[in-house]
């Protein structure tokens, strides 16, 4: 009888399990289609076995006390991954955990966002709620050496099972066996393996490290089909001997990273080529801009922007780690992993392919701003590395020229006090803006940028977090108003590029929201990261550019067009104005 009872312990923790995995699904993917449910219902069973075990070893009280603890942890950890993805749309990971030491300036966001999915909230401390109910129905007494011998037998069959099922998946590509022992993804863990597992390799990485298996694939063939009209341009590469460096690299990742380069054709030179040589450039990573931000008739200055000039039809920019994420990668080239970053915002990279490196290699004055606390994320220190020295944001000067203490702080009144600082150059100036006035939380009480341009947008037909959002794009459209004006003003507008580009989609608004004012229903996968680049100069005509792009493209493309010289291996994104095919990945390794 007592072992029939333990047998129904671990049938209820069991079902409380599945009951947390099965409720954190549809709050956070709405289906549970997305889950490999198989490995969930598997795995679940010697973890079932290992906390029956656990709360059977001690007296009946103490066994009561460790069952309601553990399923309280357990609630709290489950919030903890389902509020985190619902602020940042990124799922929590212990190497995430190191990129938000500063997100606690933005800890008003968490307790918001807990307020709208209180719901969600509750029903994660479902399981722990039943604990305590029931905790006098089911058999709390210490076990002995038989129930012992019982629930060791249940855990080694469960991990058994596990394993084969694991095994059975060895040839299909993100499934179970790929996840454990060649790929490194937390995103595509939890999707497919469930809250529990993925934590499990998450803590066993942290502390031991992973590499994730590589497949080097040759691309360095000669397409004859891949040339540009009838003319040879010739190719963005500057001579390094890669088969040389690979014998004096001594350790497998650089070995694989060396094989890659090797193996990988450099992007053709092409019509555009050097186009804008010499020209002065304004570059933007605009906070949470998305296409659906840009209206003839209210952000004119954005329509004009992403219109004229290039217009790329197929440009998307993946949430990867939110804005230090996309920043990094508008910048780099390099596609944002939480492996890299933390190394990136110590500064200590050498970075000769940087921005602010090579436009000064070219003879450039180089300048970034920033209208938010200058530190945050240590953006002093990873805009240092790329060669911006005289990096300035609010609290190391510019709190002096503009209001520092709303929230968010103003892109106009950012702008309207920078521009004299490089206006007059007498050389060619590269001016470098990360703006702020897009941030969430998108409302008309806590959001001063929403709530100075509520007049302007309280008439749309769309629900109040979106015209909230809205009316911080407007504060971005007026900030690039007068900088154009400021530039024909002085007289060099027409040899200016302004480039204008995302860190993210406005992850602040759900999809319902976003889809409320796109011109096409958007998924939650690929289409809600479609997006804008703008790439404009106000004397060239526009031209419609077809193919697939994304903010790792954005850099090799802007040294193409001012000529400068560059190796297009050294970086993953492309040129996209030359010939080869284009790509674009998200951050759960979907691509378009």
């Amino acid at each position: 009888m007592r072992v029939k009872k333990k047998i129904d312990l671990f049938l209820f923790y069991y079902g409380c399990l599945f009951l947390l995995e099965f409720s954190y699904m549809l709050l956070t993917f709405d289906t549970i289609l997305r889950s490999s449910l198989i490995n969930i219902i598997l795995f679940l069973i010697p973890v079932a076995g290992v906390l029956t075990l656990i709360t059977s070893l001690f007296n009946d009280r103490v066994n009561k006390i460790l069952a309601i603890v553990i399923f309280g942890i357990l609630g709290l950890w489950y919030n903890i991954y389902y509020v985190f993805e619902a602020i940042f749309d990124t799922f929590f990971s212990f190497a995430v955990f190191k990129l938000s030491d500063q997100g606690l300036k933005f800890a008003s966001n968490a307790v918001v966002s807990i307020l709208e999915h209180f719901y969600g909230v509750v029903i994660l401390f479902v399981p722990m709620i039943l604990v305590i109910i029931f905790k006098n129905k089911f058999n709390y007494k210490k076990i002995n050496i038989k129930e012992v011998g019982l629930l060791l037998s249940v855990i080694v069959v469960g991990i058994s099972l596990f394993s084969v099922n694991v095994y059975m998946q060895k040839d299909d590509k993100y499934a179970a066996y790929d996840l454990y022992f060649n790929v490194n993804d937390n995103s595509l863990n939890i999707e497919k393996l469930g809250v529990i597992s993925a934590s499990v390799l998450d803590i066993h990485r942290t502390i031991f490290g992973f590499n994730e298996k590589i497949v080097v694939v040759d691309n360095n063939k000669d397409d004859k089909n891949n040339n540009d009209d009838i003319f040879d341009y010739g190719y963005n590469e500057i001579g390094i001997d890669y088969k040389e460096l690979l014998n004096e690299v001594s350790t497998a990742d650089l070995k694989t990273v060396t094989n890659y380069m090797i193996n990988d054709k450099p992007t053709n030179k092409n019509k555009y080529t050097g186009i804008f040589k010499g020209k002065n450039l304004v570059y933007i990573t605009a906070e949470s801009f998305s296409e659906i931000a840009v209206s003839e008739e209210l952000t004119p200055t954005l329509y004009k922007l992403v219109n004229g000039g290039f217009h790329f039809a197929n440009y998307y920019s993946s949430n990867n780690l939110s804005t230090i994420g996309g920043e990094f990668q508008s910048l780099t080239g390099l596609y944002a992993d939480s492996s890299i970053l933390p190394t990136w915002r110590s500064g200590k990279n050498s970075f000769p392919y940087g921005l602010s490196n090579m436009f000064e290699k070219a003879g450039y004055n180089t300048y970034a701003y920033h209208n938010h606390y200058y530190t945050f994320q240590d953006r002093n220190k990873y805009l240092k590395s790329l060669g911006f020295d005289n990096f300035l944001g609010c609290y190391n000067g510019l709190e002096k020229r503009m209001n520092c203490k709303s929230w968010p702080e103003s892109d106009i009144e950012m702008i309207d006090v920078t521009v004299a600082d490089y206006i007059d150059s007498e050389k060619p100036f590269l001016a470098y803006y990360m703006t702020v006035s897009g941030h969430f939380a998108y409302n008309f009480t806590g959001n001063k940028m929403s709530r100075k341009n509520k007049d302007l947008v309280k008439d749309l037909p769309y629900s109040d977090p979106v015209k909230g959002y809205l009316a911080t794009q407007i504060e971005l459209d007026r900030a690039l108003e007068l900088l154009l004006n400021k530039l024909e003003e002085a007289n060099v507008l027409d040899d200016t590029v302004i480039v204008l580009l995302c860190d993210h989609y406005p992850y602040g608004l759900t999809l319902d929201e976003i889809n409320e004012v796109s011109t096409y229903k958007r998924d939650g996968v690929v289409e809600i990261n479609r997006s804008n680049f703008a790439l404009y100069n106000s004397k060239m005509k526009k031209i419609e550019i077809d193919k697939v792009g994304s903010e790792i493209d954005v850099i090799p493309t802007i040294y193409n067009l001012f000529g400068l010289d560059y190796d297009s291996r050294l970086f993953i994104g492309k040129d996209i104005l030359s010939t080869e095919p284009g790509l674009a990945i998200m951050n759960n390794r979907s691509w378009v």
